[in-house]
């Protein structure tokens, strides 16, 4: 009887161990379970100090963002070098999963953070912030329609904004994050208003800890409550390129792709193939020497400038505009040797790492290259359609502005996958 117990005893803990084992197995950074996986102590126990886990289902929705999945690329360009220059020739690189924005900011946009700017910040901030309306400006050209009215005339609302710097968006992505993380503030703690926020199946009040809102001294909400976003940011060339060639579309059966893309899209036209639209352009580009748009009656592209920041077919990650309409800002500094210099895994120039700028000279005038150049990517209405490809690079001083040069943000992609 005594060895029967035992037995049953060892069965019982054997099975318990096992069971355990399994579930434990199960805890995912969605489900952590009740309990600290290394030591088994309860969340939210008060006798053990009350550590509590905050209840999470994944990265919150951010607005306007398109999520990107990661991945293996050939970055550089496809394109022959027609300019020589020699500075982004292939080679493989990973990309890890992140956010882009859909659209180009637009008029609209940008003009809501002038607003809140105006009332939040200094008077000085506030015009550093000023798009250059300037940009339109040419001796040679009527534009003055575009210089008085671009920015601010409701018909140019989702027009992508142009005349900022990349430091005014780099500024741009920094108000974003704060002003998108303190409203899901506000509406998480509304939530918990109305009825209790749940955290294991427990309303507050029942014994189990709540996740409220947790605040820093500068009433930015903790990472660890869950629903706090990653900073709003532009993206690094390889994102950028690696989202405008969204070769997600040509692939077929076990990692193979059916071809490589000189554009956003297939094929080495840049008009639709087929369809009852055949014929007609693919983004908003300048098709050669006077021919912004086509003529009265049949317009091709539709858009002597820029276009609405929703025209024109997206790409395979349902972005658009990855070609033509404005230029983009990117993060990185730009060198000419950077395709060599990079990491193979998130690939991204910082500053003059292994690339000093005292090599360059430009102090005498002997180069352009120093560590405020910036890159940008695209093309715009007003290039011709080889600056389409996303392998090509042009760079500007960060301070600088045109009319062909605008941005979208970007966010990293944190935790699990989807």
């Amino acid at each position: 009887m005594k060895k029967l117990i035992l037995g049953v005893s060892f069965l019982a803990t054997s099975l318990f161990v096992f069971t355990s084992c399994k579930e434990n197995k199960k805890r995912t950074s969605l489900n952590p379970g009740k309990s600290n996986l290394e030591t088994g102590i309860a969340y939210g126990d008060k006798k053990n100090d009350g550590y509590e886990v905050a209840d999470y289902k994944g990265q919150p929705d951010a607005p306007n963002m398109v999520f990107i999945e990661g991945g293996r690329f050939t970055m550089g360009t496809v394109e022959e070098d027609i300019t020589y220059n020699r500075d982004n020739l292939e080679r493989t690189v990973t990309v890890a999963s992140f956010y882009m924005d859909e659209t180009e900011v637009s008029n609209m946009g940008y003009l809501f953070y002038l607003y809140n700017v105006e009332k939040d910040s200094t008077r000085e901030f506030y015009e550093s912030a000023l798009p250059d309306t300037t940009v339109w400006s040419s001796s040679m050209s009527f534009n003055d329609q575009y210089v008085d009215h671009y920015l601010r005339y409701p018909g140019f609302r989702l027009y992508p904004v142009v005349g900022v710097s990349w430091v005014q968006a780099t500024d741009y992505a920094a108000w974003r994050s704060g002003a998108v993380n303190a409203n899901k503030s506000r509406q998480h703690e509304e939530a918990g208003q109305k009825g209790g926020l749940k955290l294991f199946g427990k309303k507050k009040g029942e014994g189990e800890a709540v996740a409220e809102a947790p605040t820093t001294a500068s009433s930015r909400p903790k990472i660890e409550s869950g629903y706090v976003l990653p900073n709003y940011r532009l993206p690094t060339e390889a994102e950028w390129e690696y989202a405008a060639k969204a070769m997600i579309g040509t692939q077929y059966n076990d990692e193979n792709q059916s071809n490589q893309r000189i554009y956003p899209w297939d094929g080495s036209s840049t008009r639709l193939p087929k369809g009852r639209e055949k014929g007609m352009m693919l983004a908003n580009f300048k098709r050669g020497r006077g021919d912004y748009a086509g003529i009265a009656g049949r317009l091709n592209d539709e858009n002597i400038i820029t276009a609405e920041v929703f025209s024109f077919p997206p790409n395979d990650f349902g972005l658009y505009n990855m070609a033509g309409n404005v230029n983009e800002w990117v993060y990185d500094v730009y060198r000419p040797n950077s395709y060599q210099d990079f990491d193979d895994l998130n690939p991204i120039r910082r500053d003059d790492t292994k690339d000093s700028e005292s090599l360059y000279d430009d102090e005498n005038f002997n180069s352009l290259i120093n560590n405020k150049l910036r890159v940008y990517k695209g093309g715009s209405w007003n290039d011709v359609a080889y600056w389409l490809s996303p392998g090509t690079r042009r760079y500007l001083d960060q301070d600088s502005s045109t009319a062909t040069i605008g941005f979208r943000c970007a966010m990293i992609s944190v935790g699990t996958t989807r």
